[in-house]
């Protein structure tokens, strides 16, 4: 009896010493649900973070004072944002110089050696997109093996469902929830202005626009998102994307002979950095506007573009690539409402809307040509 007596107390004493690490665990463990559907439970915010890609950082600048502190590997992609946009985040943070590099950009460059060797406490994919997705299942089942969580977002594939959930999610793996929500006000609140004037209009009058994707860097005529990716911009915005009616998915290529057919109200083409290509429209961080409006006149003077009506009465324009898959999409949002509906959105300014965002959320402010039109 004494001895039996004397194992319980000895169970319960073991009990009481194991249940206040385990309640602090449950206190202090964040839960919560990721673009992807799944639940996802960290053990505290991360401090080693994983990107699958890169070009994540700028999400992470928006709501993060230090985002390369975290970052313990990436895949190379970043750069392909353009160098010096690349350079004004090492001028602040050398850091960035020293992070592993796990991989260029493209699923088949990730090394699964390289991402276990910088000890993550969580990995960030995109769904969709330049590194390893939801459908590495490989890659993923090794990751969590190891005891690290994969965590996905999108800014990609359906940036108007994804881009606020998105950043929520950011913001409960780095423990920055309210820098968050104060971003997803902000944006909400820009979107707003554009949605309700539309909703207010008994009729609307729905332009055609014709957007190109990497507009004349390639010999192919001409990439244009369909139904997704920026497309969706010009529907939001009050326009007709005419890639929308014979492309499927986010993304595909126009004939020639569809666009002529289709002679759209207003051309929009997208450019990165002459770093990163060397034709094309000429945009980005460190870009001067007036460089960027010259490779602009040149790129619409192609034949076939150059007898549009849009380019035929100047309503042509251009915007970086790179709106297509950042949650600074807004900027892209709000130069498209303009050239869609000039005198419906006359007192929106996306320049006055990215300095309040340099201003208030990056890291590292955003310098450069961005959107451009014709004088």
């Amino acid at each position: 009896m004494i001895r039996t007596t004397a194992f319980l107390l000895f169970a319960f004493i073991l009990l009481s010493l194991s249940y206040p690490s385990n309640n602090l665990f449950a206190q202090n463990s964040i839960t919560f649900q990721d673009v992807s559907g799944q639940t996802v439970t960290l053990e505290k915010p991360a401090e080693r973070i994983l990107l699958g890609e890169g070009r994540s950082l700028l999400a992470l600048a928006l709501i993060d004072e230090n985002p390369i502190d975290r970052i313990a590997g990436w895949m190379g992609d970043f750069h392909f944002l353009g160098q010096e946009m690349y350079n004004h985040y090492k001028d602040k943070f050398p850091a960035i110089e020293d992070i592993t590099l796990v991989g260029r950009t493209g699923e088949d460059t990730f090394s699964i050696e390289k991402a276990l060797s910088t000890r993550p406490d969580v990995a960030i994919f995109g769904i969709n997109g330049h590194g390893p997705g939801s459908d590495s299942y490989e890659t993923i089942r090794q990751l969590n093996a190891a005891g690290i969580p994969v965590v996905f977002v999108d800014f990609r594939q359906q940036p108007f469902d994804h881009t606020l959930p998105s950043m929520r999610v950011l913001g409960k793996v780095i423990g920055q929830e309210e820098k968050a929500e104060a971003y997803i006000e902000f944006y909400q609140s820009r979107m707003n202005r554009i949605s309700e004037r539309i909703s207010e209009l008994e009729s609307i009058s729905r332009p055609k626009v014709l957007l190109e994707m990497h507009a004349g860097a390639f010999s192919e005529c001409c990439s244009s998102p369909g139904n997704g990716s920026l497309g969706e911009f010009i529907e939001f915005a009050g326009g007709q994307n005419i890639g929308a009616d014979v492309i499927p998915g986010a993304l595909g290529l126009l004939s020639m002979e569809y666009i002529l057919s289709e002679n759209p109200d207003v051309y929009i083409g997208t450019g990165v950095e002459r770093s990163i290509r060397k034709t094309g429209i000429n945009m980005g961080s460190g870009v001067d506007p007036q460089d960027s409006r010259e490779s602009l006149k040149e790129i619409v003077s192609r034949t076939g573009i150059s007898s549009l009506s849009a380019v035929q009465n100047d309503h042509y324009h251009a915007i970086w690539h790179n709106f297509y898959n950042l949650p600074v999409n807004i900027l892209a949002a709000e130069a498209i409402a303009k050239w869609i509906h000039p005198e419906l959105f006359e007192d929106i300014d996306p320049a006055e809307t990215l300095q309040y965002m340099n201003e208030h959320f990056l890291a590292v402010p955003m310098r450069g040509t961005f959107w451009v039109s014709p004088e």
